[in-house]
């Protein structure tokens, strides 16, 4: 199944809000320098972590928020994945369950089999793969390819 890797970029960044599944206080951790990306681009981005109460970036404190269905506007919110595998699947089921519009899988998140659950689960809105456009050698990642996804949502990367 084919699918526009740059238009469900852009249909990612379109949301109000951003959930990080995987977001730590862990400097050296992805879910951190993802989070802390978010955040350095001034967008609402929530700390998803089932297993710490909140991600200290700096001298600030963010709760976390459990799983998807805790989200209090799932429906406005893009969920970035930075998971093993089997907790991507799992999340992957229950963003689609509480009406989450798009998912971005980090390179390492995912197998082929999670990768093609989230194309085919949120048709024009998967970001993640070696697709069209990329220009990182893992893959579709918010560090490399996320500023220009931005601007084609008609945002400028420092909101």
């Amino acid at each position: 199944m084919a699918t526009d890797i740059r238009a469900a970029a852009k249909t990612f960044f379109s949301a109000k809000q951003f959930a990080v599944a995987g977001a730590s206080s862990n400097t050296a951790k992805f879910g951190y320098k993802i989070f802390v990306w978010y955040l350095d681009h001034g967008l609402t981005a929530i700390p998803l972590n089932p297993t710490a109460s909140s991600v200290a970036v700096g001298q600030e404190e963010f709760d976390t928020v459990a799983s998807p269905s805790k989200l209090t506007d799932p429906t406005n919110t893009s969920l970035s994945i930075i998971t093993p595998p089997a907790v991507t699947a799992k999340l992957l089921e229950e963003a689609k369950a509480v009406g989450i519009k798009a998912v971005w899988l980090q390179p390492g998140t995912y197998t082929d089999k999670e990768l093609d659950y989230a194309v085919k689960e949120f048709p024009g809105a998967a970001v993640g793969g070696f697709a069209d456009g990329t220009v990182g050698g893992e893959g579709w990642c918010v560090l490399v390819d996320g500023d220009e996804a931005i601007e084609a949502a008609s945002k400028n990367g420092k909101l």
